[in-house]
């Protein structure tokens, strides 16, 4: 949730003051914009992936403190709640074998970051919310060590003056309508973010890209279907992540201001729109103060660092934000992409980014720009469409129409990411193994949101309650998962006449003795 503070209570002073030093902060960096030299040799794509511990009975465990003393290396960080860990991948080019590099890459790091949670009774699990989350979770010492993740809680809380309201309703009726004294369910979200470095002058580009396609990528990704035990959006993540950091009263909301968890409201021409929008739109949360005189290190020829300005961009969660950042003194820019849930696995999670980073690529390199063809409306309705119905979401393209998802990537997408590729110089073979895991979960209409649901009935069907299907659901998600078979190609539980018992079902689950073809 962003870089730590020291204090996680303000004064009113100290909010006056870092409001000034976030206009100075923006000042200084229109006049980087304009008069700076930025770094950029080659495109650098980075990622980091949320993701949670769970223990036998595959249920969130507490224990990331621990599990993080028994890492080694740097990769791994905590996040908001206990049965959280982050892990930062190093920017490499999306170039020759690179993505199965990245591949390998991952599956190393996420076995040694399971061994550490083996000590510690706990296992690693990639999936956008955990099926078995329950809010009764966070009446406990939910919050994980660190002054920045109780600054944040108390920051939304106090800005917005009362509980927080979770209120989601699936398509088929379920629904989860609750009140919470903090931010705790926010912790259920788990995410891979995905970032670009770009120039000044080709950052609104790919922004505006990205925001265009976030949609494609979140109905094609989507794998959160469950929430406390109810079936609500093929990617809950959004309606969940969107309400537990909005700040603004019933009042505010209604006189039309923005929320904090934002997708947009037009198309950009700079960067300087999105930065300037935050400090105009959006309260400080973490008013922590920087000794850098921005204008002094500008005026030497230095790189600021525009810590405030960067702390509040960190508490505007927009679903592809800007980055500003410098590395030994060198500015530079990313658009951070956010809309994909972690998982089902490091094959998909791959996939998703060659994906992504295809389409990018060939978007904003050639023929007429899609935003120049499409409605901001439509790309934010497209994203509200595929959050809630996934891999049958149906979305508004020019020159199609309406058209289904899983149509209009097989037979539209695909083609443009594979050229994508082919121009940031990934390998024919590289390219077409993973999109081909794209091109699957179109034909088969199958991902994680799909399988979870699917595995979940049948073992309803079978006589399960809900909760216990669930528990034996996740547990052949997580054998799936560790055998890191792209979840197109996962097979179904069959259904029994008779339930088995809830340990035994998880237990048979988990060995993967009740599934079939």
């Amino acid at each position: 949730m962003g870089q730590e503070v020291s204090s996680a209570a303000f004064s009113r002073e100290e909010r006056l003051s870092y409001r000034e030093k976030v206009h100075q902060d923006l000042d200084v960096f229109e006049r980087m914009l304009a008069e700076r030299s930025w770094d950029f040799t080659r495109p650098q794509m980075g990622l980091e992936i949320e993701l949670n511990l769970v223990d036998e009975n595959f249920r969130p465990a507490m224990v990331n403190d621990r599990v993080l003393e028994s890492i080694s290396g740097s990769d791994f960080q905590t996040e908001v709640a206990k049965f959280n860990i982050e892990m930062n991948v190093p920017p490499r080019p999306m170039a020759g074998d690179q993505a199965h590099r990245l591949e390998r890459y991952l599956r190393q790091s996420l076995q040694m970051a399971g061994d550490a949670a083996r000590r510690h009774g706990a296992q690693v699990t990639a999936v956008g919310i955990v099926p078995t989350l329950e809010p009764e979770l966070f009446d406990s010492d939910w919050l994980s060590l660190g002054v920045r993740y109780l600054a944040l809680n108390d920051a939304i809380l106090r800005e917005r003056g009362e509980g927080l309201e979770l209120d989601i309703e699936g398509p088929t009726g379920e629904r989860v309508s609750s009140y919470f004294e903090t931010i705790g369910p926010l912790a259920g979200c788990t995410s891979v973010q995905l970032h670009q470095q770009v120039t000044p002058q080709d950052f609104p580009t790919y922004w505006n890209a990205a925001s265009a396609i976030s949609a494609v990528q979140l109905a094609v990704g989507a794998n959160s279907p469950y929430l406390f035990g109810r079936r609500l959006w093929a990617e809950t993540r959004v309606p969940l992540f969107s309400q537990m950091v909005d700040t603004r009263s019933v009042e505010l909301k209604a006189q039309g201001v923005r929320p904090r968890a934002y997708f947009g409201d037009n198309w950009i021409t700079s960067i300087f729109d999105l930065f300037e929008e935050n400090v105009r739109c959006f309260p400080a949360l973490l008013p922590e103060m920087t000794d850098e005189d921005p204008v002094a290190v500008l005026k030497e020829g230095g790189a600021p660092a525009l810590g405030e300005l960067k702390l509040h961009n960190g508490t505007v969660y927009r679903w592809n934000r800007p980055i500003y950042d410098n590395a030994q003194g060198t500015p530079h820019l990313r658009v951070e992409n956010r809309v994909l849930p972690a998982g089902p696995t490091v094959v998909d999670m791959v996939a998703n980014a060659c994906f992504y980073y295809g389409l990018l690529e060939k978007m904003t390199s050639s023929g007429r720009p899609i935003w120049t063809k499409m409605p901001f409306s439509d790309a934010r309705d497209n994203f509200d469409e595929a959050a809630m119905h996934g891999i049958e979401a149906v979305l508004s393209w020019p020159t199609l129409g309406k058209v289904a998802v899983t149509e209009l990537v097989a037979e539209h997408l695909l083609p443009l990411a594979d050229e994508g590729l082919s121009m940031l110089g990934l390998r024919r073979e590289v390219r077409a193994y993973y999109l081909d895991v794209i091109e699957q979960r179109c034909r088969r209409q199958t991902n994680g949101a799909s399988w979870q649901v699917a595995a979940t009935e049948r073992f309803e069907a079978s006589g399960m309650s809900r909760p216990d299907a669930l528990a034996a659901m996740f547990a052949g998600y997580v054998d799936n998962m560790d055998q890191n078979i792209p979840v197109h190609d996962w097979e179904l539980p069959e259904a029994t006449a008779e339930a088995a018992p809830a340990s035994e079902s998880a237990a048979m689950a988990g060995a993967g003795a009740v599934l079939t073809g």
